[in-house]
């Protein structure tokens, strides 16, 4: 397969490296960074490190969220290893630096995934393992790896029914692809069926858990943490994370009716993708709310804020009282819905979890989770929540506790690395 990949790469590159170059030169935001991307200006940083070199890649803010308790990990039982971080998205690389300043030596753009500019980020960075986080598969820099001895490890490999179907489909790319990894680490053993029948030698593919168990580790001072922008008085907050469009119409027909009943209830909405919080604040203003977003000004509207941002949703978590996780009333796949758990919040989502199927499930089974379906259970739902505390209160603590009961797998993890090094 590399073979034609590559083979190709030749024939195309002649004609979309002109349009391409036109495009880093005369459009600024993209200028610095296709450079960096093509190895231009890359050096190895030298710091007093004296152990391996770990090269930790993640695609974007979702997978660079996961990779937080590994990096940490990492550290605190490899001090001396030199770990170097690359993201393939800017909100990614943004979030990267932010929240794993300190604890990463080095962090660099991921590169293009042509061999010459692979071969000099190797040459430069030197690592001694890759890692990568969940997805972002490429058939250049897995070849290169493996040509070099270098051992590749896949974590918290996942694969939904959906992500199966186009594997499937697209076998020959796909295995040899999958094949390529050292190690691959799924999620669960259903993930590990899933690549065993791609045709994916079992020896290759072991089951250490989901690393998103584990960030609760890293998250539970949140809640000691002051929210960086003022809201209103309340006495109940609502966090709707990660939200798709059709979802907002939902929960701002539903918060408008609860509002009525519950003045002190307050909203936070955080888009998953934060260009659309004016068009949420709109949507919102077609309904009598009235909302401020983040990136307007620092302090919340009379009756809701959107968090039109990167970076706060957990943090937004952490002071809820109640959240609903996007992307699972609308086909998306859903969000990940541990982010609240671990604060004892009750969880909401609806039924499209499939890329967070078994924890969905999982925490559905220990009443820490209740599914909603429309505008009408999510008003009712909520409004059992405001007003039996008990039954709020014994929801978060379940969902709390189930994540509680799943942690460790960066211990498992840790220990497979050390022993690929």
């Amino acid at each position: 397969m590399i073979i034609l990949y590559t083979f190709f790469q030749f024939i195309l590159l002649p004609f979309l490296f002109p349009p391409l170059a036109a495009i880093a030169i005369l459009v600024p935001k993209y200028r610095a960074r296709t450079l960096r991307r093509l190895g231009i200006g890359l050096k190895r940083d030298s710091p007093n490190n004296s152990g391996k070199t770990i090269w930790v890649h993640a695609l974007s803010v979702g997978e660079v969220t996961s990779a937080l308790p590994l990096v940490s990990g990492l550290r605190k039982e490899m001090p001396d290893a030199r770990l170097v971080f690359s993201a393939s998205s800017r909100a990614g690389a943004e979030v990267a630096e932010k929240i794993l300043h300190g604890k990463v030596d080095q962090f660099i753009p991921f590169p293009f995934d042509i061999i010459p500019v692979i071969k000099r980020f190797l040459g430069i960075i030197q690592p001694d393992i890759f890692i990568q986080v969940e997805t972002d598969f490429w058939p250049g820099i897995l070849s290169v790896l493996k040509q070099q001895n270098i051992p590749s490890l896949l974590v918290n490999g996942r694969i939904s029914e959906r992500s199966m179907k186009a594997y499937k489909r697209f076998s020959f790319i796909f295995q040899p692809l999958f094949a390529s990894f050292h190690t691959l680490s799924m999620q669960n053993e259903k993930d590990k069926e899933n690549m065993i029948s791609l045709g994916v030698d079992r020896r290759q593919i072991k089951t250490l858990g989901n690393l998103k168990y584990d960030t609760a580790l890293y998250s539970t001072s949140a809640r000691n943490q002051r929210l960086p922008f003022n809201l209103p008085e309340y006495k109940h907050l609502f966090v709707a994370g990660s939200t798709h469009p059709g979802e907002e119409e939902i929960i701002l027909q539903s918060y408008k009716k609860l509002k009525e009943q519950f003045p002190e209830l307050y909203l936070i909405i955080a888009p998953r993708k934060p260009e659309r919080g004016k068009e949420i604040q709109i949507l919102a203003s077609g309904k009598g709310l009235q909302a401020n977003c983040r990136s307007q000004i620092n302090a919340g509207g009379r009756d809701l804020f959107i968090l039109d941002c990167i970076g706060e949703l957990n943090l937004s978590y952490s002071h809820a009282d109640y959240a609903f996780v996007g992307g699972s009333l609308v086909k998306k796949g859903g969000h990940n819905p541990i982010e609240p758990a671990i604060f004892a919040v009750p969880v909401l989502f609806g039924p499209n979890m499939d890329d967070f199927l078994e924890i969905s499930k999982q925490l559905l089974e220990v009443n820490g989770a209740i599914m909603i379906h429309e505008h009408k259970t999510l008003t009712a739902v909520l409004k059992k929540l405001i007003t039996n505390t008990t039954f709020s209160r014994a929801t978060g603590n379940a969902a709390q506790s189930f994540i509680h009961s799943q942690q460790g797998v960066i211990k498992r993890h840790t220990e497979l690395i050390k022993g690929l090094l």
